[in-house]
């Protein structure tokens, strides 16, 4: 039935490596993997896919008999609390009671309140529960969840490919390309993960991107969003053709987009798109991490109001000088250097010729 300290660690590690395939697929819901397993050897293994689906813990259950093992007395490892509501598929603590599992670990706690206590449940049952193992790691493997549940709001991640010098282009404009391939592949590998890609008309008008996934496979893609306060993005830009888009603006619909566009009004008392409501919104439409793509303004106002949680940022070995473009503006500019945004360094790896820097932002409360 149990194990120990180290086979729990490996099964659970087991458990992640699960998850992490519904990285681009699960939105709204978590990412979640579980193994079921005998005197430390897996005999089912299984992990949610995608909304109204089966959980993790129904997969894995399933699977285990499928491969002609009965789970019962068995343990169960999952990196997310078994929920204990009826949602689009009944409650995952009831397979587990009914599969007469004996044990059962979990990586973290459910932070949904609607799904939460079914740790509470199984104990309740007999199982033992216990909560806690790797729970950093899946949290990191859900923090778009997690702000969505807890904050009401998505996971921000603002992404930028700068030079060494910190301009993210020549004050002409060009910008294309700072990095290279390796980079931006990987760049696209992060569109994929996200729920929504983020910009503004600025980056419409200078770029006129796409924001679509393509240079990794996948099977979804996200939902584009632009900040337009003036309802001026053309009829012919590249992103309102085909996939859904939402233009968010600060009045009325520009009557020249094509009727695949959502427009959403969300003015502010100054007359400005209200960022804050915009990511309400996003999370009310069950957008769990929100990837932004834009030019230094909406970069700017959307650090001053304190609405970015992560910064991806490319660092290419070239320097641009002065006068380029950098990622944000702050308007008047700084007074104090305690001023600035604080981050705190997460994660730095080289991915090609260039540097991926992966730096939270330090909050003050």
């Amino acid at each position: 039935m149990g194990g120990g300290a180290d086979t729990d660690r490996r099964l659970m590690a087991r458990a992640l490596a699960l998850a992490a395939r519904g990285l681009e697929t699960t939105t709204p819901n978590p990412r979640v993997g579980c193994v079921v397993a005998r005197d430390g050897v897996v005999i089912g293994e299984g992990f949610h896919a995608r909304a109204g689906e089966a959980h993790a813990e129904v997969a894995a259950l399933d699977d285990a008999r499928a491969r002609g093992h009965d789970p019962a007395g068995a343990t169960l490892y999952v990196t997310l609390e078994p929920c204990n509501h009826t949602g689009r598929t009944p409650p995952c603590t009831d397979a587990v009671i009914a599969a007469r599992i004996a044990r059962v670990v979990v990586a973290m706690a459910d932070p949904n309140p609607a799904a939460a206590h079914g740790a509470e449940r199984l104990r309740g049952a007999g199982i033992a529960t216990e909560i806690g193992l790797r729970e950093d790691e899946a949290r990191e493997l859900n923090l778009g969840f997690v702000s969505r549940v807890t904050r009401g709001r998505p996971w921000v991640r603002m992404k930028a490919a700068i030079s060494l010098d910190g301009r993210t282009g020549l004050v002409s404009g060009e910008s294309k390309w700072i990095t290279g391939d390796e980079a931006r592949a990987d760049g696209h590998r992060w569109r994929a993960r996200a729920c929504a890609i983020l910009t503004g008309i600025g980056t419409v008008r200078s770029d006129d991107p796409e924001l679509t996934v393509r240079a990794v496979p996948t099977t979804r893609q996200p939902l584009r969003v632009v900040v337009d306060r003036h309802a001026e993005t053309p009829a012919g830009a590249k992103l309102l053709a085909g996939g859904p888009t939402l233009v968010v603006t600060a009045g009325p619909r520009n009557a020249s987009w094509p009727a695949t566009v959502e427009a959403l009004a969300l003015p502010d008392d100054a007359g400005r798109v209200d960022l804050d409501a915009l990511l309400q919104a996003l999370a009310h439409r069950g957008v769990n991490e929100l990837h932004v793509e834009a030019g230094a303004g909406l970069n700017g106002a959307l650090l001053r109001a304190g609405l970015v949680d992560e910064l991806l940022v490319y660092l290419a070995p070239r320097l641009l000088g002065d006068p380029a473009r950098g990622v944000a503006d702050f308007g008047a500019g700084l007074q104090k250097l305690a001023d600035g945004v604080a981050l705190r360094f997460h994660d730095v790896a080289r991915v090609g010729d260039d540097l991926r820097v992966i730096a939270r932002v330090e909050r003050k409360d």
